[in-house]
């Protein structure tokens, strides 16, 4: 099938990939040239596991092709994916406005019948303002599909090609038909493709980010709690996690959720529910929440140093908001670093992915480090944000012979509480006892 996908971030450079990988020929569209140019000279604009090799495979097949020209697009696709960013808005609402725009050139350029598949992650009711904004210029027969994206940084491409359930939102018989076809590759052990009216499928897709996240905080809350009362977190989510309406997934406490999705995703929610006078107080909670979860190591950081952080120098390990991606968007790391600057801290940081990333927004503010080890030189503590697997098992006599103090703080729990003791280190992490060494 001839496949356009409009937009070239994270979900639909790998929706584009993807769908090239199962035989399909597929254009992708972007207005920035310069990235246009780059992904046509074969450079991978993001970073997502295992997508470069596919990227390059299907271009090298002819099957994979770029242009910033949305008219070409048209000409190209019987489907036609839209891929745009819906950013949160000043109101904690999504941001139609990128993919309204689309809608309205491509209503302008339709003359044959196209299946336009909203591939953003948009509020109810989305899908009706697609095809109202494309109807008020053309007269041309085409149909409007809700087709939300499941993937996770890090996993995206093993998301896309082995689905857990691909969900289509469709009135049509005839567009319902289209995508199934389109879709029958990735079901082949026998996942299933859900069907459904438009808005259960745009609502499907905030209704799992948002539990997901609200499962995160309640463990974050019980984390913070443990540390009240002298509870060992690991060991209530072992007891939780074994029961199997509850799941051992999404039980790991740290300094709150981060990313593209989880933040921008419950506030449109919450915001949706507000424009039709439901109130979502589940949700509230969770933003207030996890807003205060970021932070939650700086006041143990500042206490555990009289007060008064100026002139200290923090090495911090993990820039992205999770681990195989480069995504820095929404990081708690971020907030982390904001809040030592601001107190007159010196920060030195590595990521093995995001520090273009970061460099880009703090510029000179900070030291880069070549590797994680040249980032504790004369540090006076480490703050881990990141759970990078390369973090997890360090050589810590190495990070205790860099380190001014043996002092570490532990966003995400990687090391056992009584191992870190015995290796001599102050070490706080989330709803754990810890004890001064």
């Amino acid at each position: 099938m001839n496949i356009s996908i409009i937009g070239t971030g994270y979900v639909g450079l790998v929706t584009g990939t993807c769908l090239a990988e199962t035989g399909n020929n597929v254009l992708c569209i972007d207005i920035d040239e310069n990235k246009v140019k780059r992904m046509n000279n074969g450079e991978v604009p993001i970073y997502e596991p295992h997508l470069d090799l596919l990227f390059h495979r299907n271009i090298k097949a002819s099957r994979l092709h770029f242009s910033k020209s949305l008219k070409e697009g048209l000409e190209h696709g019987d489907i036609i994916f839209l891929a745009l960013p819906t950013p949160e808005d000043e109101d904690g609402s999504a941001d139609l406005s990128y993919v309204l725009g689309a809608a309205q050139e491509i209503g302008k350029l339709l003359k044959n019948y196209k299946v336009i598949v909203d591939k953003s992650t948009v509020p109810v009711g989305t899908s009706e303002k697609v095809r109202h904004v494309i109807s008020s210029v053309t007269d041309v027969e085409f149909d409007v599909v809700s087709n939300p994206e499941f993937l996770r940084e890090g996993f995206a491409v093993d998301d896309f090609l082995k689905p857990e359930r691909i969900v289509i939102g469709s009135n049509s018989d005839k567009a319902t038909a289209l995508m199934e076809k389109l879709y029958k590759p990735f079901v082949r052990s026998g996942n299933p493709i859900i069907v459904m009216d438009e808005k259960s499928a745009e609502l499907t897709k905030y209704a799992a980010n948002s539990f997901l996240a609200t499962k995160i905080t309640f463990m974050n809350e019980i984390a913070n709690f443990c540390e009240k009362v002298g509870a060992d977190v690991d060991k209530v989510r072992a007891g939780m996690g074994t029961d199997s309406r509850i799941g051992k997934r999404f039980l790991f406490p740290g300094i709150g959720y981060g990313g593209s999705c989880f933040p921008k995703d419950v506030k449109a929610l919450y915001k949706s529910g507000k424009d039709e006078g439901y109130e979502f107080d589940i949700l509230n909670a969770v933003i207030r929440v996890n807003d205060l979860q970021k932070k939650i190591l700086i006041p143990r950081i500042t206490s555990y140093f009289n007060g008064d952080v100026r002139n200290k120098t923090f090495a911090i390990w993990g820039l992205a908001f999770k681990p195989e991606t480069d995504d820095i968007r929404e990081a708690p790391a971020l907030y982390i670093i904001d809040e030592l600057l601001k107190n007159g801290a010196k920060v030195q940081v590595f990521d093995p992915e995001a520090m273009p990333n970061v460099k880009r927004q703090f510029g000179d503010q900070l030291i880069f480090s070549a590797n994680m080890y040249a980032a504790l030189k004369s540090a006076d503590a480490l703050i881990i944000c990141t759970e990078w697997s390369i973090f997890r098992t360090p050589d810590f006599e190495r990070l205790k012979n860099n380190l001014n103090n043996p002092v570490i703080f532990d966003g995400r729990n990687l090391y056992d509480v009584e191992d870190m003791e015995k290796e001599g280190f102050y070490y706080r992490s989330i709803g754990r006892n810890f004890k001064k060494a």
